[in-house]
């Protein structure tokens, strides 16, 4: 089967290897444009661009938009019989959608219904989800409401992070996608159609999705923290300005004194740091890094000051 590949990010790049790995062909790759990184803002390619040309593969389109007539029609000049979306990161338009034979297939980080949208990795985590999963749909024109063709579930670990599951989901993603192209093409899959009463969203995610409470629950906290460490961060404020918190641990069955408090700094406890938060419930911060520094350990930034035992931690200000 032929297949224009979309994608951008490093969890694409699993599936890019998977197809160019299998029987089906690839004809084409579209990614985002190479985007300004770093200090120096040198312009920098996505990493399936960088795989794709490492694979050899031509051509790589890279518009900043697909609406445009003169884009659709170079994609269609290519004469996919299949598209393959992974984690692209923009719309395809309708006139896209219905044009190969067998459709738009896409690899979404979710069980479906369930977190529909740009975020699902990061929902599954700080919704307190047992277990995640992949799911392959055939494209329509709503927020990944087409038809489910495969699904494979998988459990998330106690302290799994975002990075860590979004790895694994891409690996099982690359091989369900194959077992889904084979399917189409042998017409073993009958695709069905989404339970809208189970649907929820995972919108995109904006710098304030990192924000809580300290009167909040520790667990609730610490899910916080898995999901959005690497971004938009999770950020704590001490006597020497602000924290992000890098690595945290909620103690269960293990309860603050409630005259404590909510972001009371407790103790030192081994290389961590106890705090107090809400319904008398303890955090441990393993792993910090004031803004503009190096991480360390919550030990270490108790030594430096950056936490005092008895002192409150707050949060920015909106």
């Amino acid at each position: 089967m032929k297949a224009v590949f979309f994608g951008t990010p490093q969890w694409a790049v699993p599936s890019l290897d998977a197809l160019v790995g299998s029987e089906h062909q690839v004809v084409g790759v579209v990614c985002n444009p190479d985007r300004p990184a770093g200090r120096r803002a040198r312009s920098l390619p996505c990493p399936v661009k960088t795989r794709a040309v490492e694979l050899g593969l031509e051509p790589i389109l890279q518009p900043p938009s697909l609406r445009p007539r003169e884009v659709r029609q170079e994609i269609l000049r290519l004469e996919a019989e299949v598209f393959v979306v992974v984690a692209y990161g923009r719309i395809l338009p309708g006139r896209l959608l219905d044009a190969p034979v067998h459709g738009a297939v896409n690899v979404h980080f979710s069980l479906l219904p369930r977190h529909r949208g740009a975020s699902p990795v990061q929902h599954a985590i700080v919704c307190g989800d047992r277990e995640s999963g992949v799911s392959t749909m055939r494209m329509d024109r709503g927020l990944d409401t087409g038809p489910i063709l495969l699904q494979h579930s998988t459990p998330i670990g106690p302290e799994e992070t975002t990075t860590e599951l979004g790895a694994r989901l891409a690996e099982i993603g690359a091989r369900l996608l194959i077992e889904t192209l084979d399917g189409l093409l042998s017409g073993d899959i009958t695709p069905r159609a989404q339970d809208e009463t189970q649907a929820t969203v995972a919108p995109l995610l904006d710098k304030d999705a990192g924000r809580f409470r300290w009167e909040q629950p520790a667990e609730q906290i610490a899910r916080r923290v898995r999901a959005f460490a690497q971004w938009p961060k999770v950020r704590a404020v001490g006597p020497r300005g602000v924290l992000l918190m890098r690595k945290v641990r909620a103690l269960p069955g293990e309860g603050a004194d409630e005259r404590q408090p909510p972001g009371t700094v407790l103790e030192r406890r081994g290389e961590a740091v106890a705090v107090a938060c809400g319904a008398g419930s303890v955090l441990l911060l393993e792993r910090v890094q004031p803004e503009g520094r190096r991480e360390m350990s919550g030990a270490a930034a108790l030594a430096g000051g950056h936490l005092c035992l008895g002192g409150r931690l707050a949060v920015p200000p909106a």
